[in-house]
């Protein structure tokens, strides 16, 4: 049976009513109007709905039994109606953030506070690790975008990238290297010091490494580390020559407790950006969000 809709909500609203006339005002559709819906819609089924009485409409025992079936339909799309306007008016929902703990502190950190002081009803999960393990459940509609630091690489078709923030990367040290902060070091020259890098896996690491082949070399680090905090940590006390973000180094840079090296090979400006899945459509939650971080990275 293809039955219209419409038909059952009338139906519904006139078993709840017992009541033609009643249920003519609620649906703002004449008497005559609805008993023919009703009419159509028993005729359709094969079977009688309702009896009609003085004091108004009676369902029969088969009319009580598809009551109870479309009564329970009729809510749940009510239901739905009720949480899809929810939903688009950010009264509810989750977004599901894949990002590094280092992008959580330094650069996704003000998005949130404003996303949560507009729509402070939405849940906000925060998954951390590496982009590498990121990607397939950004892929599978587990978590809804990522954010990260790009490389020159291809995520696949089915992701899209927007580009957000432009940033810059140096190599740092403390006073106790204070004899190379006047010189102008080459990436080959580096290895003759002690290297402090992330490990192999970031995108940071795997950005660095990239230009060092292009330049015929390979950092050979005394030390690595999961964190990039803690290699900018790491530096400050001396323990060797770290790989820093310029844009998240400016208060330990002013205040002296790390330098810049002057490098003789040029390292690239690379971009923070926002990964998405081609196919799953973002939530209004998650495109909120990206409307914020668009607004006020550049």
């Amino acid at each position: 049976m293809n039955i219209d809709f419409e038909l059952y909500r009338i139906f519904y609203v006139v078993a709840n009513h017992s009541n033609i006339t009643k249920a003519s005002e609620e649906l703002n559709i004449s008497q005559p109007a609805i008993s023919k819906s009703i009419k159509n819609l028993e005729e359709q089924l094969g079977g009688q709905l309702f009896v009609r009485t003085k004091r108004g409409v009676v369902l029969t025992e088969e009319g009580k039994e598809f009551y109870n079936y479309i009564k329970q339909a009729i809510e749940y799309i009510n239901n739905a109606e009720n949480k899809f306007t929810d939903l688009i008016n950010l009264e509810t929902g989750c977004i599901r953030i894949g990002i590094s703990t280092t992008l959580t502190k330094e650069f996704l950190l003000p998005y949130l506070e404003e996303f949560h002081s507009l729509y402070p009803k939405i849940d906000i999960q925060i998954i951390t690790n590496l982009t590498s393990d990121l990607m397939p459940k950004l892929k599978n509609g587990l978590i809804d975008i990522i954010i990260l630091n790009l490389n020159d690489k291809n995520y696949g078709n089915d992701i899209d990238i927007i580009k957000c923030k432009k940033i810059n990367d140096c190599f740092i040290v403390n006073n106790k290297y204070k004899d190379l902060i006047d010189k102008e070091i080459s990436l080959k020259d580096l290895n003759n010091y002690p290297l402090i890098l992330q490990t192999k896996g970031s995108n940071t690491r795997e950005f660095l490494d990239n230009i060092a082949r292009e330049n015929g070399v390979i950092f050979k680090p005394n030390i690595e580390l999961a964190s990039y905090s803690l290699v900018v940590e790491f530096s400050k006390i001396g323990l060797g020559i770290g790989y820093a973000t310029k844009e998240y180094i400016k208060e330990a840079i002013k205040n002296k407790e790390l330098f810049e090296l002057k490098i003789k090979e040029k390292i690239p400006s690379r971009y923070i950006g926002i990964a998405l899945s081609k196919n799953h459509i973002p939530n209004f939650s998650t495109k909120k969000l990206i409307e914020i971080i668009k607004k006020n990275s550049f």
